[in-house]
């Protein structure tokens, strides 16, 4: 299977993200800012962050290759457009 370079960027960038999760440079910082304790302030921008990433790899094509699909394929569950049954050959209720 290959892939491109790009999608094996994505790669480090989310092993970044992993690596910071936690906030590893505020241990031991009680400062309260707002309220709030300074690292639940890191959490909220590192989510923040998390939620802008994760959808610029989903907008570029990178998961549906990672998981092996084409654009514009069916997803399961979806109904097909003859018989009217479900896509994924089950069952409705």
């Amino acid at each position: 299977m290959s892939r491109s370079r790009r999608d094996i960027l994505w790669v480090p960038a989310f092993a970044i993200l992993v690596a910071f999760a936690v906030p590893w440079p505020l241990w031991g910082v009680d400062r309260v800012v707002a309220g709030l304790p300074v690292w639940i302030w890191w959490h909220v921008g590192w989510l923040g962050l998390c939620t802008v990433l994760f959808s610029r790899f989903v907008a570029s094509g990178a998961w549906e290759r990672g998981m092996g699909l084409t654009a514009g394929a069916e997803s399961i569950g979806e109904r097909s457009e003859s018989g009217g049954r479900p896509a994924s050959g089950g069952e409705e209720p």
